[in-house]
């Protein structure tokens, strides 16, 4: 069966998201990748799961909007804060043409506790990373995950997962025949309670 073509704008000049979108939507289509800078419409340092997946939104919506793509993908990573300890996770949203969105999300790992002021202060993780482990850039090359696991998981690794993640509905449409739209998603996100 041949692929259709397609073309996808990614919410981020970051070359390990858009490699990895590169890598992942080969699954759906044969895609012209197209990366841009939009804003994510949250902190630097998105906390909590409705900041995160609110970042990614925008970015998809964004990049799907500026380009006239017929996908916009927007991957958005942040702390969620537990009262055991910190984790982090990324979020993966991809907006189609006509408004439906897939989020999927990448595999979550603790961050050290000592940290957590510096996060709440807003402090982007990866300043605080690059800073701990002496390595310019982090998030831009094997991310902190790639540092804390000696390479057994990247951040690509991540990104990649997340991405899977959100084209599960996409690539089974028969069993999601109904996608939420932006306003859907959005209306979800203005409520308190995203995990019930």
């Amino acid at each position: 069966m041949e692929s259709k073509w397609c073309r996808v704008a990614v919410g981020s000049l970051n070359p390990v998201k858009v490699n990895a979108v590169k890598t992942v939507f080969k699954m759906l289509c044969e895609a012209e990748v197209i990366s841009t800078s939009v804003p994510s419409g949250v902190p630097p340092q998105p906390i909590g799961l409705k900041e995160i997946i609110e970042g990614a939104l925008n970015r998809a919506l964004g990049a799907r909007e500026k380009t006239g793509a017929d996908y916009g993908v927007g991957i958005e990573a942040g702390a969620i804060i537990t009262a055991v300890e910190p984790l982090e996770l990324q979020a993966a949203i991809i907006v189609d043409s006509e408004d439906k969105v897939s989020i999927g999300l990448s595999q979550v790992f603790p961050l050290p506790r000592r940290w957590l002021g510096m996060i709440k202060k807003g402090v982007e993780l990866g300043t605080i990373a690059s800073e701990a482990t002496k390595r310019k850039n982090i998030g831009k090359k094997l991310g902190l995950i790639g540092y804390l696991t000696h390479g057994l998981i990247t951040r690509t690794d991540l990104t990649r997962n997340a991405l899977i993640m959100a084209l599960v509905p996409r690539l089974n449409p028969q069993l999601y025949p109904e996608l939420p739209t932006v306003e859907e998603v959005r209306d979800k996100l203005s409520r308190e309670n995203l995990i019930s």
